[in-house]
């Protein structure tokens, strides 16, 4: 009896937190039974990249499904040989010690010596040496559960159902391009599910957005209805730890919602939608504006923590950038999608998330504080691939193209649609070009002929501004 009861216990809650052993069990038959996988044959799930998110997507889904090692097998790619500095070993060892439950999970798999012996700079470690145990070297401060980790591309890869991309979008096409020489053989086409925010610029034929999911496409042959995107105002860390989190996964039916519901859980709410290409662009848009406060919205969020830092943490100067970033945003979704209302709560969501405590925030203040220039590059140990850098690249080249000129309100002219967004002209400026310091962005807001935002976004409602050639569309 008491062994009876002492089972349903241990059904009832895992790592934490409630679970419903046979609800999940019966999410896990139905994606298997719609991937047509026999008994004995395990669903196999891939993530490419260990970056924060993809190394906690990971960890979400062994944490959930690891429990039926008959059904699932979960693995996580990074590549080998990257050491972990004396800094980041001290304090790894710190976070160590200071979790009972991490500390006795380390001593039961006779993995702490390592880490004191690291500590100490008896020893190097190796970031997919921790993450068997855990460690992600993006997100230290945040231990997650072991996982699987390969490091042969070819091995992770070749027989994977579902693939998860949790490749920086700079990385996606380079990565991708190698996986399609080890899927040549393949009967069954995978599922992809990609992570990534961020785009390519294209001129020719049309100036045209190539986003990741696109790049995968191209890359490997993987028809489009088997790509799908998922993302969402997230903050990797805090969705390991279970606070409330929702996502979106777009694209066709077929896949979106039985994967939605496979992913669902209760701290983690997934919706679906069919609008996959506009969602991903807006997604790597809120990057670029949050290094100068995070692709449009990573530009605000890149932006807006260079002011936070340049002002002293004004306030009153945030908001003032606040209101001159979002109205360029919305401006630039004019352009990109016939209904941008149906995507103002979904694209502030993930921009407000960001400017919170998003790593492109982090990357502008750091600018600011002369902690960190672009002279550095956009890839920052501890943090990961910068994506608002090239997203303010990409979306410059683009809107700077004279085939989509609009017509200037004052002047009463065709002008490229760049030179109605003095934000996204400045950071070009200080990242790209690096002519300018990071103050560019204060003189840029105190600018007496600087227009109203308001009056940019009254432009853009006013007039027939979509292309929808910019996402690839006829």
């Amino acid at each position: 009896m008491v062994g009876s009861i002492m089972g349903k216990i241990h059904n009832t809650y895992s790592n934490g937190s409630v679970q419903n052993g046979n609800g999940l069990e019966e999410k896990l038959d139905d994606l298997r039974a719609l991937l047509g996988k026999a008994n004995g044959d395990p669903l196999r799930i891939v993530s490419v990249g260990a970056g924060a998110w993809g190394s906690v997507f990971a960890a979400l889904l062994q944490d959930t499904y690891g429990q039926f090692r008959d059904k699932v097998q979960i693995r996580i790619w990074r590549r080998a040989g990257r050491g972990v500095d004396r800094a980041t070993a001290e304090k790894l060892f710190e976070v160590i010690n200071s979790r009972e439950d991490v500390l006795r999970r380390l001593i039961r798999r006779c993995a702490y010596l390592k880490y004191v012996e690291a500590r100490l700079g008896d020893r190097t470690l190796f970031a997919d040496e921790i993450l068997k145990d855990g460690f992600c070297l993006n997100m230290i401060d945040t231990p997650l559960c072991p996982l699987k980790v390969v490091t042969n591309l070819q091995e992770a890869v070749w027989d994977a159902d579902i693939l998860v991309n949790g490749l920086p979008s700079t990385e996606t096409r380079e990565i991708f391009e190698e996986i399609s020489k080890y899927w040549k053989e393949r009967i069954t086409v995978p599922i992809i599910i990609s992570l990534a925010k961020g785009i390519e610029a294209a001129l020719e034929p049309v100036p045209h957005i190539i986003t990741p999911t696109k790049m995968i496409n191209q890359a490997t042959g993987v028809p489009m209805e088997n790509i799908l995107y998922l993302g969402g105002p997230n903050i990797a860390s805090e969705v390991y730890n279970k606070e409330y989190a929702n996502a979106r996964i777009c694209g066709a039916e077929k896949w979106r919602k039985p994967l939605a519901k496979f992913l669902r859980q209760p701290q983690f709410i997934v919706w679906d939608n069919s609008d996959l290409v506009t969602h991903e662009v807006m997604g790597g848009l809120k990057n670029v504006y949050a290094i100068g406060a995070d692709t449009t919205q990573t530009i605000c969020i890149m932006l807006l923590g260079m002011v936070a830092a340049l002002t002293n943490e004004s306030a009153t100067s945030k908001s003032v950038y606040f209101a001159h970033c979002t109205s360029e945003m919305i401006f630039i979704t004019h352009l990109l999608t016939e209904e941008p209302e149906k995507l103002a709560g979904p694209l502030l969501a993930d921009t407000y998330v960001t400017l919170l405590k998003g790593r492109n925030a982090w990357y502008g203040k750091m600018l600011a504080k002369g902690e960190l220039s672009p002279d550095m590059g956009d890839s920052i140990s501890g943090k990961g691939m910068i994506q608002g850098v090239s997203a303010v690249e990409a979306f410059f080249q683009l809107l700077s193209q004279s085939s989509l000129n609009v017509l200037h309100p004052e002047e009463n002219k065709p002008v490229a649609p760049v030179e109605l967004c003095p934000i996204l002209k400045t950071l070009y400026k200080i990242l790209i070009l690096r002519e300018e310091s990071t103050q560019a962005i204060l003189q840029a807001l105190r600018d007496e002929n600087l227009n109203d935002p308001r009056e940019r976004i009254e432009i853009a409602q006013t007039h027939a501004f979509y292309r929808p050639s910019l996402l690839g569309l006829p």
